[in-house]
C-alpha cells in the first residue's frame, strides 16, 4: 500500500468523467445560496422523474442557411453593428433583437454562423427573459432539439441542458487530483444518429473576469493537414457513443433518462452549406476507430485532438458578457469551457439548446463545393 493511502480509499476509487456533472446536491436541489447568484433562478437546474429519452429515429431535415439571402438584409437590420473577433472565425453582433428576428432573419443568422462557426449576440436581454418556451419555439426553427440525457434541465423543458457551476469548489479540486485541466474539448452529444448543427448557449450569470468558452475550427484543422493524410483519414469512420457519459452518472447514483447510444460516423465531414470539409473526432465520447488497430486508433485520436487543441491560430476565446448570447456551428468546431475563476464566490450559469440536423456527410475524395449562394 503506498505511504497515505487507506484501504477505502483503494476500494473506492474516484468516479472522475465530467466536471460538468453533477451540478446539484445529492438529493438533486440545487442549494439555496446559488438562487442569489443568477438572475433568472427558475433557470437553476431540476432532475424530474419520469422524464425518458428514447433514441431519436432519423429524420428528414433542410438547412434554413440554404433559405437565406446572402446579403442578409433581414438580419443586418438599421443599428446592428458586427465586429469580427478573429479574421477566419467568430462575429459579434450588437444591435440584433433575437426575440424580434423574422423568420428570413433566423435564416441569415444560421448562414452567417455556418460562415464564421461562432456569432457572439450581445445585450440578449429581451430573448433571455423571453422564456423557455418561446426560446424553444425559436431553436426550433434549425432543428429537432436533443434532449440531454443526464444532466439537469428547466422544469418542464427537457431539451435544457444546464450548465450551473456554484458553490463546488471542493468538486474541482477533486477533479484536478487526476486531471491536468479542465478544459474538455467535446463536440455536443455527437453520438446522436443527427448530431447537433445550431447549437445555442445563454449566459445567465457569469464571473467577472474568468469562464471563457474556447472554439476550435475544425475546417482549418482539417485543411492543415498533408493530402496524404487528408486522403487516409477519410476511410475512417468512428463510433460516438454516450456509454461513458451515463455509465459515470450510474456510478455517481444520478439520475439517467435514456439507455446508451452508438453511431458511427465519418471521421471527415462535409458542410450541406459551405461545402467545407471538417474533422469530427470527439475524444469525450469515441468508443471505436473503424478499421484500425488500437494502437493506431490511440496515434490518431491523440495526434488529431492534440492539433485540435494547440491550433491557436484557429480558434476563438468567447468572453461571456452579462445577456450574452451564443450560437455556433456544431458540425465545423469543437469547444471548451474553462473553469478558471472562484467557484465558491461566483456562478457560472448558462443553458444549452442543440438543434440536430443532418445525417453526417461523408468525404467522398471530391474537391470541396463552392460556397453557398
Amino acid at each position: 500500500m503506498s505511504p497515505g493511502r487507506t484501504d477505502n480509499e483503494l476500494s473506492e476509487p474516484k468516479v472522475v468523467y465530467d466536471i460538468n456533472l453533477p451540478y446539484a446536491t445529492s438529493n438533486g436541489d440545487v442549494v439555496d445560496a446559488c438562487k442569489e447568484r443568477t438572475e433568472f433562478p427558475d433557470y437553476l437546474p431540476v432532475w424530474e422523474k419520469g422524464v425518458w429519452q428514447d433514441e431519436v429515429a432519423l429524420f428528414e431535415f433542410s438547412d434554413p442557411a440554404l433559405r437565406a439571402d446572402i446579403t442578409k438584409p433581414n438580419l443586418f437590420l438599421e443599428g446592428v453593428t458586427q465586429e469580427h473577433i478573429t479574421p477566419r472565425m467568430g462575429t459579434i453582433l450588437t444591435g440584433v433583437k433575437l426575440e424580434e428576428l423574422s423568420k428570413e432573419g433566423k435564416d441569415e443568422l444560421a448562414l452567417l454562423i455556418c460562415e464564421r462557426k461562432v456569432v457572439v449576440l450581445r445585450n440578449q436581454v429581451g430573448f433571455l427573459k423571453s422564456g423557455p418556451q418561446f426560446q424553444v419555439d425559436f431553436m426550433e426553427h434549425y432543428g429537432k432539439l436533443s434532449i440531454q440525457p443526464v444532466s439537469g434541465h428547466i422544469k418542464g423543458f427537457p431539451q435544457y441542458h444546464i450548465i450551473h457551476r456554484d458553490h463546488n469548489e471542493d468538486e474541482v479540486k477533486n477533479f484536478l487530483q487526476s486531471k491536468m485541466t479542465t478544459a474538455l474539448w467535446h463536440q455536443d452529444v455527437s453520438y446522436e444518429k443527427q448530431p447537433p448543427g445550431y447549437v445555442m448557449l445563454g449566459i445567465l450569470a457569469c464571473p467577472d473576469v474568468g469562464g471563457d468558452t474556447v472554439v476550435c475550427d475544425t475546417n482549418v484543422a482539417y485543411q492543415r493537414l498533408s493530402v496524404t493524410f487528408q486522403q487516409m483519414l477519410s476511410q475512417v469512420k468512428v463510433v460516438h457513443t454516450s456509454e461513458k457519459m451515463i455509465n459515470h452518472v450510474k456510478a455517481s447514483r444520478g439520475m439517467v433518462r435514456s439507455d446508451p447510444i452508438d453511431t458511427i460516423h465519418p471521421i471527415i465531414r462535409v458542410h450541406p452549406v459551405t461545402g467545407e470539409k471538417a474533422l469530427f473526432l470527439n475524444q469525450e465520447f469515441k468508443k471505436d476507430v473503424i478499421g484500425l488497430k488500437d494502437m493506431e486508433a490511440d496515434l490518431i485520436t491523440k495526434f488529431l485532438m492534440e492539433h485540435m487543441i494547440m491550433g491557436h491560430d484557429f480558434q476563438v476565446r468567447i468572453s461571456w458578457e452579462k445577456h450574452s448570447v451564443v450560437m455556433f456551428d456544431g458540425r465545423s468546431t469543437l469547444h471548451s469551457g474553462t473553469v478558471d475563476y472562484d467557484t465558491n464566490h461566483q456562478a457560472r450559469h448558462l443553458f444549452r439548446l442543440a438543434a440536430m440536423t443532418e445525417v453526417p456527410i461523408p468525404d467522398d475524395g471530391a474537391e470541396a463545393a463552392e460556397f453557398h449562394s
